[in-house]
């Protein structure tokens, strides 16, 4: 292992979220000493006002069609359902506060050194620990920066107005008109979620269609669905300026449009959390992507500093962080030399309404490898038959007409992200279409189609 009698720690970890966690509590099993500073809240991101608090909502909003689908099933309600706000977002802040104590327990108990306070890099072994108390000087062999992400939103006039992804959560009053500013997967499922629990929901985007770098076939798939649910969709415009009016707010658009709202939501993007770091002083700077550069090894311009997750390029998912956390071990920790991440076979799921589940190559990333066969079908759920829901489901499989190699597969409908796991592993192991037709379906289920598409939709 490192000198001990040199630096305190072999490894210290700035950011206890996700990534940095993973990584803190893996090279401790390895035997090395080590330490990790967090100044806002254990489990980063994810846990706190990402994934875990989005997806608690996004059920609360699927419970409004529950309810209207279950009468086509004989069930009938005393009265009409009402929604409490308060109620969802006191649990949800109950819940956190029981996943941020398993964090601290997990760094306990695999003999990690929590510090609850800011730090800041120094040089290439030092990292200084600001508290209320005053400053602390620490040493590490090697030091992680796993500070991910923060919501950015852009400047315009009242732009103050807007509350941006990590306060939506948390809003004092349930907004009855609420409006989403934004094209990218947190917007789009935002828009979803105020919708299902009862708002009057307006999605603005800039461009001509949200979710840009998906299959275009789900993109327009999923807004005709969010359309149908009653998502006010808006292209081809922004925000001019936001006034406050009468305890609500008046929103222009650019084509000239005004909306009034209870409340507006800019998820408009993450650029990487490094302010007050001190990276660039050691001439760690950000790329043009807004990321922070870094080798096969996960070291930064200056190798003793190491970065992950949504500091680097690569998706911006939990799942990437906890990967690249392990490999990162593997690599100064274990000595070994794993085989590198396979980032174009990883899955995803949008939590939009009906759910995006995804995994490969979008039809159009296929076409410019060469040719290719689509296999699609896009139906209405058995479940629908009797709820009277005018809801469909898309399924996709993009394939290598050389090979048969299944290239990518696609779904829109409900948990999409659900059945799209176990999908996954079968793109990831590149089996064939053939390989998909002679595998069994389970019936009656939705699943079941993406292993009986024969007709070819296209070449």
């Amino acid at each position: 292992m490192t000198d001990v009698t040199r630096y305190e720690y072999d490894l210290f970890v700035i950011g206890a979220g996700s990534g940095g966690v993973r990584a803190a509590r893996m090279a401790a099993a390895e035997g090395a000493s080590v330490g990790i500073a967090e100044d806002r809240y254990l489990g980063g991101t994810c846990v706190n006002v990402g994934c875990v608090p989005k997806k608690l909502y996004s059920y609360a909003a699927h419970f409004h069609d529950s309810f209207d689908d279950a009468a086509g099933f004989g069930w009938q309600l005393p009265g009409p359902a009402t929604f409490d706000w308060t109620t969802l977002r006191e649990n949800k802040t109950g819940e956190i506060k029981r996943l941020n104590g398993i964090y601290q327990r997990l760094l306990e108990s695999a003999g990690v050194t929590l510090y609850n306070a800011r730090a800041s890099v120094v040089d290439a072994h030092t990292v200084i620990l600001h508290t209320p108390e005053g400053e602390q000087k620490i040493s590490a062999e090697k030091i992680l920066v796993a500070t991910g992400g923060w919501p950015w939103v852009p400047d315009f006039p009242g732009s103050e107005h807007a509350i941006d992804s990590n306060r939506v959560f948390d809003l004092e009053t349930f907004p009855e008109r609420f409006l989403v500013l934004g094209g990218g997967y947190i917007a789009v499922e935002f828009a979803s979620i105020f919708n299902g629990l009862g708002s009057e929901t307006e999605l603005i985007y800039r461009g001509d269609l949200f979710l840009r770098g998906f299959d275009q076939e789900v993109r327009e798939f999923t807004r005709d669905e969010m359309a149908r649910k009653g998502v006010n969709l808006h292209f081809n415009t922004n925000i001019a300026q936001i006034e406050p009016s009468q305890g609500a707010y008046l929103v222009t658009l650019t084509n000239g449009d005004t909306l009034e709202v209870d409340a507006v939501l800019a998820a408009t993007g993450r650029h990487a959390n490094v302010a007050g770091l001190g990276l660039d002083t050691l001439g760690i700077n950000l790329d043009e992507q807004g990321k922070i550069p870094v080798n096969e090894r996960f070291e930064t311009a200056v190798p003793s500093v190491l970065a992950l997750g949504d500091l680097i390029a690569g998706p911006e998912l939990t799942p990437i962080a906890l990967a690249e956390a392990m490999q990162l071990v593997d690599i100064h920790f274990k000595q070994l030399s794993p085989a590198a991440l396979d980032y174009a076979t990883i899955p995803t799921a949008v939590f939009c309404h009906p759910n995006i589940g995804t995994v490969g190559l979008s039809e159009e990333q296929a076409r410019e490898r060469g040719d290719i066969r689509v296999y699609r079908t896009d139906f209405r759920a058995m479940k629908h038959t009797l709820s009277g829901s005018q809801e469909r489901t898309l399924m996709k499989l993009v394939v290598d007409d050389a090979t048969d190699v299944v290239l990518g597969a696609h779904m829109v409908g409900e948990e999409a992200g659900e059945i799209m796991q176990g999908i996954a592993i079968a793109v990831r192991a590149g089996l064939t279409k053939v390989d998909f037709d002679r595998t069994v379906g389970i019936h009656p289920t939705g699943a079941e189609e993406f292993v009986t598409l024969r007709s070819l939709a296209r070449r």
